[in-house]
């Protein structure tokens, strides 16, 4: 699909994307690949960001020139990124932005998009046997829930978007159609209404079901996806917390979620949105900042290396460059144990 960016508003076409610059909060996605800075070290990754700027492998028939300008953030190891200022809609620097890869548990938004739009969040909602026996079986991340405990759907949403529960999002896809196929269906309708035609998904958790290569979509269609989750004030204050802690109640026992985004509280600005983990996706990372009255948001899908960091990194190297400076106190996070499952 391509998506043509003019004066601040978008037209969507088939094809690869086309971009101009300008305005002042961005949206950004990264892919594998990039090499790692020594932990604290950010040292020249600073610069004054380019009005636009784009990768392209090759240049294809019909298409325009290929940029003058600078490539773009520095040391990226990704297979694909995008970079989108919130604001205008412009996009500022991108990398295979077109190409369809795996994306993980950053499914899940997708899966809160459909819950927030149907609505009734008060709604309550028994944590069945069958939610833990699926985490359990296919190996996916969870939330903690217990069976038998009656949680609401605007707190399975916090279990589901913090620390990326499965089981969580099990049950809301059981919940909001007769059946969990119908609620992919839900999904992948959604997905063509915003345009995201590159997009398709297999599941509702990103969990690599029935292939490795289950629950596709892009760069720039996840910007798409981003800007409409973000919309929804209750999805963008669930995606900025470091943490939720929910008290026992006569319903439910105790449960405390920790965010599997690390960004959050060790770059400074960070305000969502949500991580995402498998073999065939790699390391991803749906992420959001600000600064001086500027909004950035960015995705990192593939971010693989030697270090389980690598994407956080990867996301700190996009938005340095997007905002123009570097932030003088990031240091790579240490990955808990908890924020490193292997379907997450």
């Amino acid at each position: 699909m391509r998506t043509v960016i003019r004066r601040g508003r978008l037209w969507h076409a088939a094809g690869q994307l086309a971009r101009r610059g300008g305005g002042a909060a961005l949206i950004g996605v990264t892919l594998a690949g990039a090499p790692v800075l020594a932990p604290g070290s950010l040292a020249g990754l600073a610069g004054a960001a380019p009005a636009a700027a784009s990768e392209r492998a090759s240049q294809r028939p019909g298409s325009e020139p290929a940029s003058t300008a600078p490539a773009g953030p520095a040391n990226v190891l990704a297979l694909g990124a995008d970079l989108v200022d919130t604001r205008t809609g412009t996009t500022l620097w991108s990398r295979a932005a077109s190409t369809p890869r795996p994306i993980a548990s950053i499914t899940k938004v997708m899966t809160a998009l459909v819950v927030l739009r149907a609505g009734h969040l008060d709604r309550q909602i028994t944590v069945t046997r069958a939610a833990v026996r699926y985490v359990r079986k296919h190996d996916g991340t969870s939330a903690g829930l217990k069976a038998g405990d009656v949680l609401t759907a605007r707190e399975l949403l916090n279990a589901m978007l913090l620390p990326s529960g499965c089981d969580a999002a099990f049950l809301l896809a059981s919940a909001y159609a007769p059946t969990q196929q119908d609620f992919v269906a839900q999904m992948n309708a959604r997905a063509a209404a915003l345009h995201m035609y590159s997009t398709h998904f297999d599941n509702f958790d990103g969990l690599p079901m029935p292939t490795e290569n289950a629950d596709l979509s892009t760069p720039a269609d996840l910007m798409l996806l981003a800007k409409a989750a973000l919309a929804r004030p209750l999805f963008a204050s669930i995606v900025a917390q470091k943490s939720r802690s929910l008290p026992a109640t006569p319903q439910h026992k105790a449960y405390f979620w920790k965010n599997t985004n690390l960004l959050l509280g060790s770059y400074p600005g960070t305000i969502g949105v949500k991580t995402g983990t498998t073999a065939g996706a790699g390391d991803c990372l749906l992420f959001e900042a600000t600064r001086g009255g500027r909004t950035l948001l960015g995705v990192v899908l593939h971010a693989n290396g030697a270090r389980v960091a690598r994407r956080f990194l990867m996301a700190s190297r996009i938005l340095n460059w997007g905002f123009g400076t570097p932030t003088a106190s990031f240091r790579v996070p240490a990955v808990p144990a908890w924020a490193n499952q292997p379907n997450s």
